[in-house]
């Protein structure tokens, strides 16, 4: 048993180095290790400054085949990395450079918030399991092997603070794997996910701490679909590559990036703006049956309950604000240039404030889908009013039950903080998110 845990475990902290990235992101977190690995180094001091020296002579840091990332509320199963490097050493798996299994929600949860949002996480799973199938497999950042070779083929040099900086993942975006599985697509590299249940991440357990986790997954798809067009048409490009597949693998692919913005704008656009006679009609409803009774029979196959598609669907309209407020933040870096803040999911004892400006807008989508309701009523536009109450009825459940009144009057004590805290500040500078 002791043979067990007799292990050396080392730690790197990138920001005690004056040479080393400094950029505030998980993306730098690893591709700091990843530079040094395979050199000999040692700590100098310039000027007062802590900084890492390449050094004949030096500490020698490994220079490993594999990478393996794991967040820091993740699990990972016992076998995990010997089962996935196993097929890694496959020689047929020679491309193969990134190996993961989607996570899985953890199969307890503090409040019906987390059970909810963990069945979705679910859901995922089974989604990107899909994706393998055909060939249109994302890097879903939580956990996965790296191969070390494809690493590097993706590799570029940039300059922060006057030092060489090398990216391995790149931090354009907040969604850094998504954007590094087409670069590796661009070198020729795949991406494979492994069909089992081997590694678990936690969900946020109040509403505010999954706002700041589904908006930074909401943004950035749009940001990387240029990329995915260069692949497209590299591969048209390739006589060898059945067209069929291509065409399948785009369209997945693509549905992965925009599917957020346009199903969640789209959705809105349908609850809020007038409709003429006839829009709203059985055929609406009847065109989404489909789907949702697939998704239910698949929340049904992995535990859940009868309800639980219902609660789904109540957290969905709830998430409708939070994922445009994330669709927002991709516009707002196309047209400014400039990069949005990798925002962490808050791992704390006490429930994270939820932004007031989302409250409110859970009340304003509530107060809209209601009145249109109404007119709907008073027109004799019965399927309509049907509609709008129905979808009405599931948000109001998720504002009470799934977010909770509490968060909304936590949100306005939050936001007199902020203002005091601006108040105070020589330049009034405070992040509204970070606070």
């Amino acid at each position: 048993m002791a043979s067990v845990f007799d292990v050396e475990v080392t730690s790197f902290e990138r920001k005690r180095y004056e040479n080393l990235p400094h950029a505030p992101n998980k993306a730098m977190n690893l591709n700091s290790y990843i530079a040094v690995a395979g050199t000999r180094v040692r700590e100098v001091r310039r000027d007062g400054k802590l900084l890492l020296d390449a050094d004949p002579h030096g500490e020698n840091i490994p220079d490993p085949r594999y990478f393996v990332t794991l967040d820091a509320d993740s699990l990972l199963a016992p076998d995990y990395v010997l089962r996935l490097i196993d097929v890694m050493e496959d020689p047929r798996a020679e491309r193969i450079g990134v190996i993961q299994t989607p996570y899985s929600a953890f199969p307890s949860s503090s409040g019906l918030l987390e059970h909810v949002a963990g069945a979705t996480t679910d859901i995922q799973h089974i989604i990107h399991q899909g994706f393998t199938a055909h060939d249109a497999t994302y890097w879903v950042g939580a956990n996965a092997v790296l191969r070390t070779a494809a690493l590097r083929d993706i590799a570029v040099v940039a300059e922060e603070r006057g030092f060489p900086v090398i990216r391995y993942i790149q931090e354009r975006t907040v969604i850094e794997d998504t954007e590094s599985s087409i670069d590796l697509l661009l070198r020729d590299w795949t991406l494979v996910n492994f069909p089992e249940r081997l590694s678990y991440s936690a969900t946020p357990p109040d509403f505010g701490s999954l706002v700041i986790q589904r908006r930074r997954w909401a943004n950035g798809g749009l940001l990387i679909v240029p990329k995915l067009v260069s692949h497209v048409f590299r591969q048209l490009r390739d006589s060898t590559r059945a067209k069929g597949r291509l065409a399948l693998e785009t369209f997945l692919r693509l549905h992965y990036l925009v599917s957020l913005a346009a199903a969640n704008i789209g959705l809105l656009l349908v609850l809020s703006l007038p409709s003429p006679d006839g829009f709203i009609t059985m055929w609406l409803p009847l065109s989404a049956a489909p789907y949702y009774l697939l998704y239910g029979r698949d929340l049904l196959q992995a535990g859940y309950g009868l309800r639980d598609p219902f609660r789904v669907y109540a957290l969905n309209l709830l998430l409708v604000p939070v994922h445009i407020g994330g669709v927002f933040k991709s516009i707002e870096q196309m047209w400014t240039g400039k990069r949005i803040p990798f925002h962490r999911t808050p791992k704390v004892l006490d429930r994270t404030a939820p932004p007031l400006r989302y409250a409110i807008a859970e009340l304003a989508l509530l107060l809209v889908m209601v009145a249109r309701g109404l007119v709907h009523l008073v027109q004799g536009r019965w399927l309509n009013a049907a509609f709008a109450f129905l979808n009405g009825g599931f948000l109001l459940y998720g504002i009470v039950v799934l977010m909770g009144l509490s968060d909304i009057r936590l949100a306005v004590r939050a936001s007199e903080t902020l203002r005091t805290l601006r108040r105070r500040s020589p330049d009034g500078a405070v992040d509204a998110d970070a606070a």
